[in-house]
C-alpha cells in the first residue's frame, strides 16, 4: 500500500470532507446539539455526519469491507430526535447531494461490531467533549489487515499546524502507512512533511502528554511517575488521539494513559488508538500498553488484552516501563 492506493486516496477524500463538516457544525452551532449515550458520553451532530460521510464513501468504493465505527443511528431514529436528524441530513447533504434522513441513517449503520481479517475502524469524532469545548478533537480512521494496522489517518481540525507556532494556523492531517513512514499535511492534503519523534534521551528533559478528562486516566499517578523520573515540565493535557500526533512530530516525548482508579477494569476501544498508534510508530516511536504488551486490535471492539497505553519516542520506552513497575 502506498499513497496512490485506492484505500489511501478514498480515505483521505472522505476524512477531509468529514473534517470540513465538523468545522461547519462547530462554527454554525458552537458545537451543535448533543445527545447523552448510555455510557453518559456526548454524541453530536458532527459525530453522526462525519460517520455518515466516511462510511458512505468507503462502502461505495469497497463494498465488501467491514467498518467498525463508534456510532449507530438508534438515537437519530427516535421520533423525539427528528430535529437532530434533520440537521445531520442537511450538513451531510451539503457534501453528498441527494442525502435523505433514511439514507444518512443507513450510511451511519454501515458500521459493524464484527471483526474480519480486513476491516476499517473509525472514530468519527474522538474527543467529543473537546469538540464541544472548542478544544482538540480528531477524526481517526485506520485499516487493519491480518491483525496489523496497515494504514492510519487522523484529521485534527483544531491542532496548530506548526509545533513551534502554537498560536498560528490550525488544522492537521496525519497519515501513516505500514513501512512507509508518517506524515503531516494541512487539512486540504497539502504541505506534506515527514514526521520524526523527539530524540530526547534523558527522562528529565521529556515532555509528556495526557488526557484532559480525569475519568480517562489516573492524573495523580502520572504526576507521581513524572516526579520519580525528574520530569519538571508540566504535562500537556489534550483531548483525543491528537496526543499521538504531537508525539509523532517530536513535540511531546511520551503519552501515558494509566487507567483511572475509579474504573480499574476499564478497557480501551480499538477506534481510540488504531490510527494514532501507526502514526506514532511510523515516525520512529514505540507503542505498547503499560505492561509492555503490543496493542491488540484483533480480538474485538474492546482491547481486552491490554492495560493502559504508553507511547514514547522509543529511546525512553524501557525507562518508562521500568518506572511503571516500581
Amino acid at each position: 500500500m502506498d499513497e496512490h492506493s485506492p484505500e489511501v486516496i478514498t480515505a483521505i477524500q472522505a476524512t477531509i470532507m468529514a473534517a470540513e463538516l465538523c468545522q461547519r457544525v462547530r462554527k454554525d452551532l458552537a458545537g451543535g446539539e448533543s445527545i447523552l449515550k448510555g455510557d453518559r458520553s456526548p454524541v453530536t451532530i458532527a459525530d453522526f455526519g462525519s460517520q455518515a460521510i466516511i462510511c458512505k464513501l468507503i462502502k461505495e468504493k469497497f463494498p465488501n469491507d467491514i467498518i467498525v465505527a463508534e456510532e449507530d443511528s438508534t438515537e437519530l431514529r427516535n421520533p423525539g430526535r427528528s430535529k437532530v436528524l434533520e440537521q445531520v441530513t442537511r450538513y451531510v447533504g451539503s457534501f453528498i447531494p441527494g442525502a435523505s434522513p433514511e439514507k444518512v441513517c443507513s450510511w451511519i449503520d454501515y458500521s459493524s461490531d464484527t471483526l474480519q481479517e480486513r476491516f476499517w475502524t473509525l472514530d468519527p469524532i474522538d474527543g467529543t467533549k473537546g469538540f464541544l469545548r472548542g478544544d482538540q478533537y480528531a477524526i481517526a480512521f485506520a485499516l487493519i489487515e491480518e491483525r496489523v494496522v496497515k494504514f492510519g489517518l487522523m484529521a485534527c481540525p483544531n491542532l496548530y499546524l506548526d509545533k513551534d507556532q502554537p498560536h498560528g494556523k490550525r488544522g492537521c492531517l496525519f497519515l501513516a502507512m505500514k513501512g512507509k513512514g508518517s506524515f503531516q499535511m494541512d487539512l486540504q492534503g497539502g504541505s506534506r512533511q515527514s514526521l520524526s519523534v523527539s530524540k530526547t534521551e534523558v527522562s528529565s528533559q521529556a515532555l509528556f502528554t495526557e488526557s484532559v478528562e480525569p475519568d480517562h486516566a489516573d492524573h495523580l499517578f502520572h504526576q507521581h511517575l513524572a516526579q520519580k523520573l525528574n520530569i519538571a515540565k508540566p504535562s500537556l493535557r489534550m483531548d483525543s488521539q491528537a496526543k499521538y500526533g504531537i508525539v509523532a512530530r517530536g513535540e511531546a516525548t511520551l503519552y501515558l494513559r494509566v487507567p483511572s482508579p475509579s474504573e480499574p477494569g476499564y478497557k480501551e476501544n480499538i477506534w481510540d488508538h488504531a490510527a494514532g498508534s501507526i502514526i506514532a510508530e511510523e515516525a520512529g516511536g514505540k507503542v505498547t500498553d503499560t505492561l509492555g504488551n503490543p496493542l491488540d486490535f484483533s480480538s474485538g471492539i474492546k482491547m481486552n488484552k491490554n492495560h493502559g497505553i504508553l507511547v514514547t519516542n522509543g529511546i525512553l520506552h524501557d525507562v518508562i516501563l521500568n518506572a511503571l513497575k516500581m
